[in-house]
Order: C-alpha cells, then structure tokens, then sequence
C-alpha cells in the first residue's frame, strides 16, 4: 500500500507519457523484419512456381516443397530477416538508459524466434494445404500452388 501510490505516480509522470512514441519507434525493425519474413516465403513459393513451369516434374516439385520445409531453419536465407530486427539494438540503447530496460538482447532474440517460428507455420500451412500427390492434373499445379501461397499469406 505505501509503496502503489509512488510507482502509480512514477509510472504516470515518467513512463506512460513515452509509450506510445516507444512502441512506435520499436514497431518500424519489428514490422520490416516480419515483412521480410513474408517477402521470403513469397520468394520461394515463385520460385516453386518457376521452376515446375519450367519441369513440369512432380518428383522435383515434392522435393522442393520437401526443400521449402527446412526454410524456416536455413540461417542463411532467414538472416535478411533476423538483420531488420537487429535495428532494434540501437534504439533499446536510448530506453536502456531512460527507463533501465535491460536484457536487449533477449528482447531481440525473442522477436528473431518468433519470425522463425511464423516461418515455419506458414511452410507447414503451405504443405497442409497444398499436397504434390494430390494433384491429378498438372496443367493446375501451378495455379494451385499460387492459390495456396495467397491463402498462406493471408
């Protein structure tokens, strides 16, 4: 009870005023870091897309959806995304002294894991609803895989 009035008073005066300001200065790495996210998984599934058109072979395009699988774990093709976030490091440096936010770098690693983690969520979706083996028809392969893409990204 001694202590509630203070921390609301503190907490009104010196922290509640910045909020919104903070959350809008943090949310610019977080938005482009998930939007490379999509920007990736869209880049692949073209790419699937391109390459059947070009094939036509339904042993190579299970493969690549089988390759599409391990996206969310390829370090290499994440780390455009996970580099957005870092941006992150700069800015919690300034909150880091204003407001004695401390662990910058878990709060960095926590978004990176779940940009990871909406990657493999949307190739899982993608593999659900889109099976190889299930296609009959060829010639609607690849407007199914685009269809699937679209509804993966919505």
């Amino acid at each position: 009870a001694s202590v509630s009035e203070p921390a609301q008073k503190c907490c009104t005066e010196n922290i509640q005023p910045f909020l919104t300001s903070i959350l809008e200065e943090l949310m610019g790495p977080v938005s482009s870091g998930f939007t490379e996210v999509r920007l990736l998984f869209d880049k692949e599934v073209n790419e699937i897309i391109q390459d059947f058109q070009k094939t036509n072979d339904m042993t190579r395009l299970k493969e690549n959806v089988d390759h599409l699988m391990t996206l969310p774990f390829n370090a290499v093709k994440m780390e455009p995304c996970y580099l957005k976030v870092n941006l992150l490091q700069e800015l919690l440096q300034d909150l880091k002294s204003r407001f004695k936010v401390y662990h910058i770098d878990f709060v960095i690693q926590r978004t990176q894991n779940f940009m990871q983690e909406l990657m493999e969520n949307a190739v899982y979706t993608f593999e659900q609803l889109f099976s190889p083996s299930h296609q009959a028809d060829s010639a609607k392969v690849a407007t199914t895989i685009e269809k699937v893409k679209l509804r993966v990204l919505k």
